[in-house]
């Protein structure tokens, strides 16, 4: 299930702030992600590890009905990874 959305190798998606969400099931990462971000200043990037096979669509059905940009996703086994840029201004 490895996809990448950047141009960018997904081990250069360097987080501001990890969420660890393994162990928790559908809907408790989309969840914590949300809250989390609310948090975040905006352009700062979230790294959410989940280990809920759910969470693959639902971080992408999310981040496509927000503004909030999903940079990247792969699976490293049992663990899914998500990198997500809050919505606003854009660091460079």
């Amino acid at each position: 299930m490895s996809e990448q959305t950047d141009s960018r190798p997904v081990n250069s998606l360097q987080p501001d702030t990890v969420l660890d969400a393994t162990g928790l099931h559908c809907p408790l990462p989309l969840l914590k992600a949300k809250q989390v971000l609310a948090g975040m200043a905006p352009g700062q990037r979230l790294e959410v590890r989940s280990t809920d096979a759910g969470s693959w669509r639902d971080m992408a059905s999310f981040t496509e009905l927000s503004d909030h940009k999903l940079e990247g996703r792969e699976q490293r086994g049992d663990i899914y990874y998500f990198w997500i840029r809050k919505a606003g201004i854009s660091r460079s």
